[in-house]
Formats: structure tokens, C-alpha cells, sequence
């Protein structure tokens, strides 16, 4: 494999894979704060207010919010197709966990080192749940 790519192990916690551009927030996410047409985080006072989330590998904090409204925020996201491709989170939370599980979509924890350590925005990154992996390539690598 390229010496330019990281490899980390991870915990699996819904399985599948996906790929994409990182996007990195510290602050924790709430779904229902996204315009679900753009994939648009609309939380004022957001770190990444203003930017889509759609496609991408997130890379976030933790969840927020009740798990009604996460779980629709998921799911307008999830029928609009403006989720992200995976999710990495730092701190584990169950509302995040159901509402990710209800949909289907790929999250991962625990990775070996701190994800905010080791991807930056902007890095290529393949999250594969099934084999616990997660490939960083950096940009411009």
C-alpha cells in the first residue's frame, strides 16, 4: 500500500464502508441543525456552520440532542441523500448510535490514535467498519 497512507484500527459501530474528503468538527453535531437539501450545517456558532457535510467523511466530536430530533435529522438527510459517506466520532453517545443505526449509515469510534491528531480537513479518508480500518491519506499527499 502507499507509504503516504495511515492506516488505524478502530471499533465498528455500524458497519458498511465509505470514503470521501475529511471534514473535521470538534464542537458535538446535531443532524436536525443540517438543511437536509445541501447537507448544509446551519448551527449558528457551529466550527463548521456554513459548510456541507454531505458526501464527506465526518470527523465530529460526539452527537447532541434528543433522539427524536437526531433521528429525523438523520433521516431528511438519509432521503435526500446529504449524509455523510462515514462518521468518525471521538465520544460515543447513544442518541448519535441509534440514530446513525436507524438509517444504516457507517460509524466508527476508538480509533488507535485521536482522530483531531491524525486527519485534517481536507484528507482523503476510507472508513471500513466491516475490518475496523481507517485509511488516511493526507491532502495534497
Amino acid at each position: 500500500m502507499d507509504d503516504q497512507v495511515k492506516i488505524y484500527k478502530c471499533r465498528s459501530i455500524v458497519k458498511g464502508s465509505g470514503s470521501g474528503e475529511a471534514i473535521i468538527s470538534r464542537d458535538a453535531m446535531c443532524f436536525y441543525l443540517c438543511d437536509p437539501e445541501t447537507g448544509i450545517v446551519i448551527e449558528r456558532n457551529h466550527s463548521i456552520s456554513g459548510r456541507s457535510i454531505a458526501g464527506k467523511v465526518l470527523v465530529v466530536q460526539s452527537g447532541k440532542g434528543s433522539s427524536v430530533v437526531q433521528v429525523d435529522g438523520f433521516y431528511q438527510m438519509w432521503v435526500k441523500n446529504t449524509l455523510p459517506a462515514a462518521i468518525i466520532v471521538r465520544e460515543v453517545e447513544p442518541v448519535i448510535v441509534s440514530a446513525s443505526v436507524v438509517v444504516g449509515k457507517t460509524m466508527v469510534d476508538r480509533m488507535e490514535e485521536d482522530p483531531f491528531d491524525v486527519i485534517k480537513d481536507g484528507d482523503y479518508v476510507e472508513v471500513d467498519a466491516d475490518t475496523g480500518e481507517v485509511r488516511v491519506r493526507r491532502s495534497g499527499a
